[in-house]
């Protein structure tokens, strides 16, 4: 069987902007300790002249439903690991609190509506519970 040549894995960058990767069926709370982060998201790696690189990078964290204002600390710490990336994230997911309601929301298509209440979403993030 060949070796293989891309993994995804769950990664996170805690507070001191150290990067932490995790296998995919991991939380990201878990790999984070339970601790605020800086960035949580889901990113593919690929194997390249011998090197790790990552090819895709989402924003997807339901446990920390980061902004995708979190990018600097994404690089930051890829450039630190010596890991090669691309310029932001290949797939972005854009979480928002209902402010009647309370729910958490996945906002999709640009449409800042709550899909259960039908209240309006913030353009803003407004989702921090105590993580990011």
């Amino acid at each position: 069987m060949p070796p293989r040549r891309r993994r995804s894995l769950l990664r996170v960058v805690d507070t001191a902007g150290v990067l932490r990767l995790a296998p995919r069926r991991s939380e990201h709370v878990a790999c984070a300790g339970a601790e605020p982060v800086l960035g949580a998201d889901e990113m593919a790696f690929r194997r390249e002249s011998g090197a790790w690189a990552v090819c895709e990078v989402s924003s997807q964290s339901t446990g920390y439903c980061p902004d995708v204002g979190s990018w600097p600390a994404v690089a930051d710490s890829l450039d630190a690991a010596g890991i090669e990336r691309p310029s932001g994230f290949t797939h972005t997911v854009v979480f928002r609190r209902c402010p009647a309601c309370r729910r958490l929301n996945i906002v999709r298509d640009g449409d800042f509506v709550c899909v259960f209440c039908d209240g309006a979403l913030p353009p803003e993030w407004n989702v921090d519970g105590g993580h990011l």
